[in-house]
């Protein structure tokens, strides 16, 4: 028996549910962390968990979306908007807090409000699938985004090894960001000339 619904799946389902709540973390997220102005371990931890549960919410909705068959306009539209959301408040936070530079949030936030913005303008003439790039860019973000949520110093003490690992992941994170970003301006320009083409 298939668990594909038949007609339209409705707008009220599992996977929507989970996307709507990762919306909702947001303001608690940012609420634990900007809480004692960073710098309590322990509203850290909680905004750490909190990340962690809403990103885990990330990969289930879309997976569960797809397996049973009950992908949405909504969910289309709003699952996005809560990734961006939920990784735009983390890098905003955790700059003004001073633990992240401006510029690296001004550089991946640039980069997927610009991908967003080119995936809608080439709508007309197809959809750019995720590539494998975009979705190991978006683990090292998350990765990276919760090195810095995570208290290390003040559990752990201070110490170079610790800013090593962040940087490290943090830096990867950027690059990748911006190489995948390239590579959509390519895939779009290249989808367009298709598109062009065989509407010709």
């Amino acid at each position: 028996m298939s668990s594909t619904p038949a007609g339209p799946p409705p707008v009220l389902n599992i996977a929507n549910v989970l996307t709507g709540i990762r919306l909702l973390l947001v303001p608690v997220f940012v609420a634990a962390l900007v809480a004692e102005d960073g710098l309590d371990p322990g509203w850290r931890l909680a905004a750490f968990g909190i990340f962690a549960l809403a990103s885990f919410t990330d990969s289930l909705d879309g997976d569960i979306a797809r397996r049973r068959g009950l992908v949405t306009t909504f969910g289309t539209i709003a699952d996005p908007i809560a990734d961006k959301a939920l990784t735009g408040s983390a890098l905003i936070g955790l700059s003004a807090l001073g633990f992240v530079p401006w510029w690296v949030t001004i550089v991946i936030m640039g980069r997927e409000l610009g991908v967003t913005l080119l995936r809608l303008l080439v709508l007309r003439h197809g959809v750019i699938p995720a590539s494998r790039g975009g979705k190991a860019k978006t683990a090292l973000q998350t990765l990276a985004i919760g090195l810095y949520l995570l208290p290390l110093t003040e559990l752990l003490g201070p110490g170079a090894v610790v800013d090593v690992v962040r940087w490290s992941v943090l830096g990867a994170a950027v690059v990748l960001t911006v190489l995948t970003g390239l590579d959509y301006v390519l895939r779009a320009l290249r989808l367009r000339a298709t598109s062009t083409a065989t509407g010709a």
